[in-house]
């Protein structure tokens, strides 16, 4: 086995044994809770996931009112509904066959929302043309990287298929990577530059690679989960040159592409800079770019709905995508009828305009809220550093953990941001993750805590992480 696959492997056996070690005991303190068990706490908080609404946040009113409608028509007979809800809902139904959401649907999803999503790629990246025929509808962003993955992943052979990818990372793709029987060739964004992408680490990382595995993909996720970084649009322009030079696929994870909250920033998409950047890039760099209505103020995880967009892939490999994409059936109708809503949101003069913004804004305020809170108090603890949260929902600072700490949890056998973490969650009932889940520098330690919560549990949450950390450093000083 290659190093490379070893670190692969290692991340995928961090996810399968410590984190989910943290999730049960977090779940088994909620019950002892319930039964009566005395603890220094009333309730377990758990800011581990990436799940707006499991952190208190509340959906959307017209994707409910129109969700709701859809599934019992009957609705659509009453006045309880806005005018707006109910054509949209009609609309969508007589999409659906028999005029039903527990109907399958065509295999990149109901037509006219593959025509919707198109339409939205288009707005959102300044007319530049996006064909329905190349965007397939599935349950989820994650689920799209699956399918993505199998078309190029080669398990077959002596040289495995390799993927560049981000550390830290999101591990799921690492995972999905090790199923599909390919190695993860890991790239470091550079914490101390704000986790800046840099083309110098990613040129250290591919030729390092090539020999154990043959590199074929390079993986990007803007917002960074877990970092929070922007990349801005030079930063773009030269991962796209550096692909095209090295003939990589670019993997875009857009997934975040509604969460900047620092106003210097702008989301721009690796679309749009690619197609702007002209020939022969634009007609050369073969690209998927993903979306999804879990993250940003739609927050709809439990709905299961993204998309995929491919660009410049030969036809015949898109018919076999295609093919792929068949043998998987058809993707979940509410979700595809969240990305509708996602894509074309009530405007100015309808009925649900009103209610709507005033519900995006305030998930956006208290986005942003969060941040500058976060910000503030991990930056007046000792032993914490954070860099600056620009996008994403989640904050990944870094614990500067006392060596007595640190041998200890080698004792236990974890790894230090483990051993943190679980103390965490025993003195305070805090759940957070563990950095070496995601992957992390050799020598540093992270949490990750997601900042897509009310004010007053991120508030909470804040307090509950300030006692323990200074406790926990004079402990161990």
């Amino acid at each position: 086995m290659s190093l490379l696959r070893e670190a692969s492997s290692r991340l995928w056996s961090i996810r399968s044994s410590e984190q989910v070690a943290l999730a049960k005991r977090a779940a088994q303190i909620t019950a002892e809770l319930q039964q009566g068990v005395t603890r220094p706490y009333k309730n377990v908080i758990d800011c581990s996931w990436g799940d707006p609404h499991r952190e208190g946040l509340n959906p959307l009113t017209f994707v409910r009112q129109v969700v709701a409608a859809c599934l019992y028509p009957s609705l659509l007979t009453s006045e309880v509904l806005p005018v707006d809800v109910q054509l949209r809902a009609k609309g969508l139904l007589g999409e659906c066959g028999g005029g039903s959401v527990g109907s399958y649907t065509s295999t990149a999803g109901i037509p006219k929302i593959v025509q919707s999503v198109s339409e939205f790629i288009s707005q959102r990246d300044g007319a530049v043309p996006s064909s329905p025929e190349n965007i397939f509808i599935t349950l989820g962003s994650q689920r799209s990287l699956m399918m993505v993955l199998k078309i190029f992943v080669k398990n077959e052979g002596t040289i495995q298929t390799g993927v560049l990818s981000p550390v830290p990372s999101y591990p799921y793709f690492n995972m999905a990577l090790s199923m599909q029987g390919g190695v993860m060739v890991p790239y470091h964004l550079c914490e101390e530059q704000g986790w800046k992408l840099k083309v110098d680490e990613l040129s250290r990382a591919l030729h390092a690679a090539r020999g154990h595995c043959n590199p074929m993909a390079l993986y990007v996720i803007n917002p960074g989960n877990p970092t929070g970084q922007v990349q801005s649009r030079k930063s773009i322009e030269d991962v796209i040159r550096f692909a095209a030079e090295e003939k990589l696929f670019l993997l875009a994870d857009e997934v975040y592409q509604d969460s900047v909250h620092d106003p210097k920033c702008e989301f721009v998409s690796y679309k749009k800079v690619l197609f702007e950047m002209g020939p022969p890039f634009s007609s050369s760099v073969e690209l998927a770019s993903f979306n999804s209505i879990s993250k940003g103020y739609f927050g709809e995880c439990g709905l299961r709905g993204g998309y995929v967009e491919f660009v410049n892939l030969d036809p015949t490999v898109m018919g076999h995508v295609y093919t792929l994409f068949s043998m998987d059936n058809c993707a979940a109708v509410l979700g595809q009828i969240i990305l509708d809503i996602m894509a074309h949101p009530p405007q100015p003069g309808d009925p649900s305009y009103p209610t709507f913004s005033e519900e995006v804004r305030a998930i956006q305020d208290t986005l942003a809220s969060n941040v500058q809170r976060v910000q503030t108090v991990l930056g007046s603890l000792p032993g914490i550093s954070c860099q600056p949260i620009k996008g994403g929902i989640f904050a990944f600072p870094q614990l500067h953990i006392p060596p007595c700490a640190i041998q200890q949890a080698k004792e236990a056998g974890m790894e230090p941001d483990v051993f943190y973490a679980s103390r965490l969650l025993e003195e305070t009932g805090l759940c957070v993750g563990a950095g070496s889940e995601h992957g992390q520098s050799e020598g540093t330690h992270h949490i990750r805590l997601c900042i897509a919560t009310p004010t007053e549990n991120m508030e909470e949450v804040l307090n509950r992480l300030s006692t323990f950390h200074l406790s926990f450093r004079s402990h161990f000083s």
